[in-house]
């Protein structure tokens, strides 16, 4: 017999993990409702057309790809074997796991687009699957809770986001984070400047690994990536201009022939102005010239949230995509979102003790099971308890009553109620509080009354 294991990158979630995920889940849900934006759910795997080429090339070896159905392999050639793992690939396989929500979310828009309120507002809570290593704070599958804006080009939506960060985190008793907020605009001016114009999306790919591997390692890797002496030497300022007091200010001197480096800084300045006559108070926001986010698709701003004080890296990130439909044959429908990564939260979370302590009650009030009599009586009461609104469970074996209270000590069930002959003659019943030991007697009523 095979022993049970777990996949790596994959994790059970118990009762006390699920209440806690819930509570997280529930408090992002809210709030995304309360900023406008309407539910959505696609399925787990789509069509690998959809999916490659959307993440650029390291995205594309994480996918997880689905081996077609039936004999797979049966119309392979010694030449298709021999002709490499991408084309073969597309022979073996039709379907993968999503990598994300946001391109199923635009493959979406771009088949309903003729019955989509524009702009579209939508929220998307599931699962994604990457086949990526595993490490601390780094799954093969995690849930993202996206939150996008399509079909138009204000910069609200950018300010919206920032607001909505301030809104959720507190309430999920992350106070100490640090949004980080960039322009991809700002990025292809920077690659301009330095002489590497059209590679853009290779630099960022290099930056964006700054906060993991340091200056140093970025440098070799632009060397590896075929980047002159010249280039790496011109880009020096980047390194710098974050910790400036005006880094706007040194950015347009260092960008001044760079319309659409210029461009990048104009809208993050509107981002920030917008921010404040929102009327948020003191913006945990913070510029930083180095965030690029690998992805490919970001073409205006782009952020990333940090929980500071924690050995977890980000824990939110997003941006501004404006042709994301296009490689489905729409172009130009512009949209921004922002993504919450619940396994790095949950981790945040659980490291700092945020989660309120009654997240791992489930039952509430146990009913005692003693013998026939007192089991047909309890089962008049237990759905008196659920009509009030109580979680409630009654013991389902007459067994001895220390055993029945160790189960709702274990399970963390603050009342039991006690069914005896005494308590079924009089209908006064016992309430044992099994935090305190304290007992009560009372009618149900009235017991109900005193658990609420």
């Amino acid at each position: 017999m095979s022993k049970p294991s777990l996949a790596r990158g994959t994790r059970d979630f118990g009762p006390e993990q699920m209440v806690k995920r819930t509570f997280i889940f529930d408090t992002i849900r809210r709030s995304f409702q309360r900023y406008g934006f309407q539910p959505l759910e696609t399925p787990a795997f789509e069509n690998l057309s959809v999916l490659m080429g959307k993440y650029g090339d390291e995205g594309d070896q994480l996918l997880f790809k689905l081996l077609n159905s039936g004999n797979f392999s049966e119309k392979i050639t010694e030449t298709d074997l021999n002709a490499g793992y991408k084309p073969l690939t597309t022979k073996i396989s039709e379907k993968g796991l999503r990598y994300d929500l946001t391109v199923p979310f635009a493959r979406y828009v771009v088949m309903n687009r003729g019955t989509l309120v524009m702009p579209f507002k939508r929220y998307q809570i599931q699962p994604v699957w990457r086949a990526d290593r595993p490490q601390k704070g780094r799954y093969r599958e995690f849930y993202q809770c996206d939150a996008d804006v399509v079909g138009t080009e204000s910069l609200l939506c950018e300010a919206e986001i920032v607001l909505l960060l301030h809104d959720i985190l507190p309430q999920l008793g992350i106070e100490d984070f640090t949004v980080k907020i960039n322009n991809r605009k700002i990025l292809t001016g920077i690659a301009d400047m330095i002489g590497a114009h059209g590679q853009e999306g290779t630099l960022c790919v290099a930056i964006d690994k700054l906060d993991k591997i340091g200056k140093d390692k970025v440098v070799d890797e632009l060397r590896d990536r075929n980047f002159s002496e010249e280039s790496i030497y011109l880009l020096d300022p980047v390194f710098s201009i974050t910790g400036g007091e005006n880094p706007f200010a040194d950015l347009r001197k260092w960008l001044a022939s760079s319309e659409i480096g210029l461009k990048g800084i104009d809208e993050l300045e509107q981002v920030w102005e917008m921010v404040e006559s929102l009327g948020l108070k003191n913006p945990k926001i913070q510029f930083d010239v180095t965030l690029a986010r690998g992805l490919s698709y970001y073409t205006g701003a782009i952020f990333e949230v940090k929980a500071n004080n924690v050995q977890i890296g980000s824990i939110c990130g997003g941006g501004r995509y404006d042709n994301l439909t296009g490689t489905f044959g729409v172009p130009g429908i512009s949209g921004v979102g922002i993504s919450f990564g619940v396994d790095r939260i949950y981790d945040v979370m659980e490291e700092l003790n945020l989660f309120p302590e009654n997240q791992t009650i489930s039952t509430k009030v146990m009913i005692s099971n003693f013998d026939q009599e007192a089991f047909k009586y309890g089962l008049s009461i237990l759905p008196k308890l659920r009509e009030a609104g109580l979680n409630s469970e009654m013991y389902p074996d007459s067994v001895k009553l220390k055993k029945q209270l160790d189960y709702a000590d274990r399970k963390n069930i603050p009342f039991v109620i006690l069914i005896g002959s005494e308590e079924m003659s009089t209908g006064q019943l016992t309430l044992k509080n099994m935090k305190t030991g304290e007992q009560q007697k009372g009618t149900i009523e009235e017991l109900i009354a005193a658990v609420n």
